[in-house]
């Protein structure tokens, strides 16, 4: 299947200008046609008023805020850009990096050296594969995959909600 980018705005926040041109030149082959630039967390912020993206893509790693932090800011519910999907970018991928990503509510993790498809496969997934947010005590995000694949669990008997147990991030 393939997908229509050129409707949807994307804000592409990476350090490296050499990393920041592959990836607006992958979006651009895959059909994006409004792709916005920062060079940090901070910048970052401030492009998302102007640009009102429809998806964030950030590098973990940044000088002045970085993404983890940008994250935290972005996912704070009265944030107005709190339900966007983020993809976050990084050469870092032990495990505790994984979790982190997932309890700042990060949709999808890229890891370096990217690839078109990795990235691709990235952008689909939050496009084709929105996915419900939930908020609890310790986190506000995109309900993770295991999670939303029991959603039919969480509809068994009418008017009952999600378990506390199942929503909470492990």
């Amino acid at each position: 299947m393939s997908l229509d980018l050129a409707s949807l705005t994307f804000l592409v926040v990476e350090d490296s200008a050499y990393m920041r041109t592959i990836l607006r030149t992958m979006l651009q082959g895959f059909g994006a046609r409004r792709i916005v630039e920062a060079e940090d967390g901070a910048s970052g912020l401030e492009a998302m008023d102007r640009a009102n993206p429809d998806i964030l893509i950030m590098d973990w790693v940044m000088p002045i805020l970085d993404g983890a932090d940008m994250a935290r800011m972005i996912r704070s519910p009265n944030n107005p850009f709190a339900y966007i999907p983020i993809i976050m970018v990084t050469a870092h991928t032990e495990r505790s990096r994984i979790v982190e990503a997932r309890r700042l509510g990060v949709h999808e993790l890229l890891s370096k050296p990217i690839s078109a498809k990795a990235l691709y496969q990235r952008v689909s997934s939050v496009v084709l594969q929105p996915r419900d947010f939930i908020k609890t005590a310790s986190y506000f995000g995109p309900a993770p995959r295991e999670i939303r694949n029991r959603q039919k669990i969480w509809q068994g008997a009418p008017g009952e909600g999600p378990k506390p147990e199942t929503a909470s991030i492990g």
